[in-house]
């Protein structure tokens, strides 16, 4: 098993890396961007010394027609990529593309509030494996999965539109919507909603 690397990044091809390391191996490793973008190959005359250094955990995937490599900048973005991969229908591309596109931080916010169309904003991501990312990994976060947070109201929808429109993040708008009255008017829900702190 390639359970990490480190060398020098070579070739840089969409999302996709290649890493020379100390013994002259070369690996093609799926990168994230918010890593590659750290990242600037110098031209391709310069030497090897010029090359930029990279060290990250790797996770390998074993297919029939071919070996994959996936490769993170820390190790807990590698430990939250394994977790992912244990919800049914999760598979490595998927998980992946969850790390590259949402902050590590925000995605445990995401499964704490419930925050469906959070996980929806990954490419390709449907509301129905969002569900399911929720669900399964409720109980190892230790919150409560809960159907009412996940289905809301169009009133509370728009509330949300309008928290978000002001600056607020998705999570932090359901969270906070999620404590209001239910019978006041959108509004007096928006008014309210912005004299809240998230805590």
């Amino acid at each position: 098993m390639i359970g990490k690397l480190k060398g020098k990044l070579v070739e840089i091809d969409g999302n996709v890396g290649l890493i020379e390391t100390s013994g002259g191996v070369f690996y093609q490793v799926y990168l994230p961007f918010s890593l590659l973008s750290t990242f600037q190959l110098p031209p391709l005359s310069s030497t090897v010394n010029h090359l930029p250094s990279i060290e990250i955990y790797t996770y390998l995937q074993v297919r029939d027609d071919a070996l994959v490599l996936f490769g993170f900048e820390t190790k807990k973005h590698h430990d939250f990529f394994k977790l992912l991969l244990t919800v049914s229908g999760v598979g490595p591309k998927t998980a992946f593309n969850v790390i590259s596109h949402i902050k590590l931080d925000q995605l445990v916010q995401l499964v704490q509030s419930n925050d469906v169309a959070g996980f929806t904003q990954v490419p390709g991501l449907g509301r129905k494996t969002a569900m399911k990312i929720i669900l399964e990994l409720s109980s190892k976060f230790k919150t409560d999965f809960d159907m009412k947070n996940m289905v809301m109201s169009d009133d509370d929808q728009t509330v949300v539109s309008a928290l978000v429109s002001l600056g607020y993040k998705s999570y932090e708008a359901k969270k906070i919507v999620s404590k209001l009255p239910k019978n006041i008017t959108v509004e007096e829900k928006i008014k309210e909603a912005l004299k809240k702190q998230v805590k």
